[in-house]
């Protein structure tokens, strides 16, 4: 395991320069939008916090934690904070390349097309999308989480912003549990799942294994909603033991500290899933992350749905 306390400063440091863990640069990861002619402007906004678009950062962030951790190297990531963060930023216009982003900005455009079947319509606007400050919250920073969450709050607010379409858990918990109650600002949201109305002969007859994240399904109490899409739609939901209130956690986001332990929990996770034998779907960029790494063939729901909606 890394050092804790050197883990949560680096990562607050970059949260409070860039708004975000990686102290990336938006323009570096965040251009899923391109092409998509989305209205900027609208009374309701889709608000993904960064989180898929961050998951090539991450997959190859943990890859190297993991190869170095409980080594006589480890300790060397406390020199991360002595790294200039306008150069941490450079870096990460030239740590990734286009293909890297392949997969989660096609996530991140069928949940958009899935709301457009249905209906529904919103605004989209790129310097409106901030990272919710989640992790910092995960890890114990409550200051630096408060602080955060002042800056995002204040920068929709100032935008005239009142309700919000969300696409992941961490997110959606940030923006309806966490703001509210550290700095008293409210905000009407949705996940993008509850606003769904869909059709298509193509789901019908199909078996598939949901993994609740821990946000949904204990936190929230939505594991109801992805599943009473499904059997609207004619999928059979084959759910196992652990699963709603009582959902077992994928691991994340303990691979900020050991990716070897959140690996292990994920490989448990995993099995507990195979169980059913059905295809297994996420609805968490982390959880979609950590399973992957540890074997698993998993995919998100919003891609499933897409795939077959009509």
């Amino acid at each position: 395991m890394y050092d804790p306390k050197t883990v949560v400063d680096l990562i607050g440091r970059n949260v409070e320069y860039a708004g975000n863990p990686f102290g990336a640069l938006p323009l570096a990861v965040n251009r899923w939008w391109k092409g998509l002619n989305i209205p900027r402007d609208g009374n309701v906004i889709l608000v993904t916090g960064l989180m898929f678009q961050f998951l090539p950062l991450i997959r190859k962030v943990t890859k190297i934690m993991e190869r170095y951790e409980d080594t006589r190297w480890a300790s060397w990531i406390k020199y991360g904070s002595l790294i200039p963060a306008p150069l941490v930023q450079l870096g990460s216009l030239a740590a990734l390349s286009g293909k890297d982003f392949a997969l989660p900005e096609k996530m991140l455009r069928n949940v958009v097309e899935l709301l457009w079947l249905s209906g529904i319509r919103f605004a989209y606007h790129p310097d409106l999308d901030l990272y919710s400050g989640i992790l910092l919250y995960d890890l114990g920073d409550e200051d630096g989480f408060v602080d955060h969450a002042y800056r995002v709050t204040n920068t929709l607010t100032s935008a005239g912003i009142k309700s919000i379409i969300t696409i992941d858990p961490h997110t959606t918990y940030a923006f309806k549990v966490l703001y509210p109650k550290y700095v008293g600002v409210s905000f009407n949201v949705y996940t993008y799942m509850e606003l769904l109305r869909l059709r298509g002969d193509g789901f019908k007859g199909l078996q598939v294994t949901l993994h609740d994240p821990c946000f949904f399904g204990r936190y929230l109490n939505l594991s109801h909603v992805p599943r009473r899409l499904l059997a609207d739609l004619g999928v059979d939901v084959l759910d196992v033991q652990q699963s709603g209130t009582f959902t077992h956690c994928c691991g994340g986001p303990a691979e900020s500290l050991s990716p070897r332990f959140s690996k292990e929990i994920a490989a448990r996770r995993l099995e507990q899933l195979r169980q059913t034998g059905a295809p297994i779907l996420t609805m968490c960029p982390i959880c979609f992350e950590n399973l992957k790494r540890a074997g698993g063939e998993v995919e998100d729901l919003g891609s499933f749905l897409r795939r077959y909606a009509e």
